[in-house]
């Protein structure tokens, strides 16, 4: 008799955008805490504006998922009610720069209370905001943002820029105890990548970067929507000879410098890579802390490659104003020179 065992059944893995990973986050999310509610304009019966909340109010109902009226601050100052009774809202800004109304409510309150409470009263609040360029959206509809945030001690801020992470790092912002600023690149909404929605990537604790392609001459760094492009700008260096390590930080707050100052170290030189304006931005914070712990190991200055310091530019000219391939080779080459 044979006693030859049948293999074991593989898990289907399929392509899945970024907007469903992200839809199956916030469904797993709300299935297993009835704390967490959802709330924002058009969420519920459209399912927003990018359908990321789609389906959810006809699974768990309006008092879960909850259509609000037009008004950004009355938005997240409810919120930040809920979460002082125990609840755990995910917040849905329709778009980025929409998101500035609710500012004073984000600032004065939601970033100081636990502070302000000595601990005693988190809240816990996850604030998604659709940001970036690249869909040809016209102005007030492709900010980044990210840099307001960053500064803004008591926040943590996450931006995802695979399938996988769009869902990981969603379950972590929900689940966290602070609150947690989560950017959506609005361009990899239609992104896709081999992901199984039936054993979802790991929850990973927030604030930990990734080498996204090893390299030997130089570290693009980047996040969000610009990763793309770095995986892009590396495969077409190898004409010219570079080997360039491409790492995503998908963390901003908190910052990962022990991952960053590796690659950097390892290969010497770094290019920071991001959307939005270049003076006070995210890059210039992260060229900075760059330089104070890998100066002896630098053998050219740290380059930014980001938007022009412009309000954002009508569709026809959003393609000059992002970061391209050309642009972040031609920074890499003045690296090359600089090292001379």
């Amino acid at each position: 008799m044979s006693t030859a065992t049948a293999p074991a059944p593989t898990t289907a893995r399929k392509p899945a955008t970024m907007a469903q990973a992200l839809n199956r986050a916030l469904r797993d999310a709300m299935a297993e805490d009835p704390a967490v509610h959802v709330l924002g304009e058009d969420v519920g019966a459209l399912g927003g504006v990018f359908r990321i909340t789609d389906g959810l109010t006809k699974e768990f109902g309006e008092t879960r998922c909850t259509d609000t009226p037009l008004a950004e601050a009355g938005i997240l100052g409810a919120a930040v009610g809920m979460a002082m009774y125990g609840l755990r809202p995910v917040v849905e800004m329709q778009f980025d720069a929409f998101a500035y109304p609710s500012f004073e409510q984000l600032i004065s309150h939601v970033a100081k209370m636990r502070n302000r409470t000595r601990g005693a009263l988190p809240l816990p609040i996850t604030i998604r905001v659709p940001y970036g360029g690249g869909i040809g959206g016209v102005e007030h509809h492709s900010d980044s943002s990210e840099a307001y945030y960053l500064h803004t001690p008591g926040l943590h801020v996450v931006t995802p820029a695979t399938v996988g992470d769009a869902y990981g790092l969603l379950r972590a912002a929900i689940a966290s105890d602070d609150p947690v600023v989560f950017l959506e690149p609005k361009r990899l909404y239609w992104s896709k990548d081999d992901w199984n929605a039936d054993e979802p990537a790991a929850v990973e604790p927030i604030g930990r970067a990734v080498v996204r392609r090893p390299g030997r001459s130089a570290t693009l760094i980047t996040y969000g929507p610009s990763l793309p492009v770095c995986l892009e700008a590396a495969e077409a260096a190898k004409e010219e000879g570079w080997d360039l390590e491409v790492l995503d930080l998908r963390s901003l707050v908190p910052f990962d410098d022990e991952t960053v100052a590796a690659a950097v170290r390892r290969t010497g030189r770094a290019v920071v890579v991001h959307e939005s304006a270049g003076f006070g931005g995210a890059g210039a914070e992260i060229a900075a802390r760059v330089t104070e712990r890998c100066f002896h190991h630098l053998e050219a200055p740290v380059l930014r490659v980001a938007g022009f310091d412009i309000p954002y530019p009508p569709p026809m000219l959003e393609r000059h104003h992002l970061p391209s391939v050309d642009r972040i080779l031609d920074a890499v080459g003045r690296l090359q020179w600089e090292a001379r």
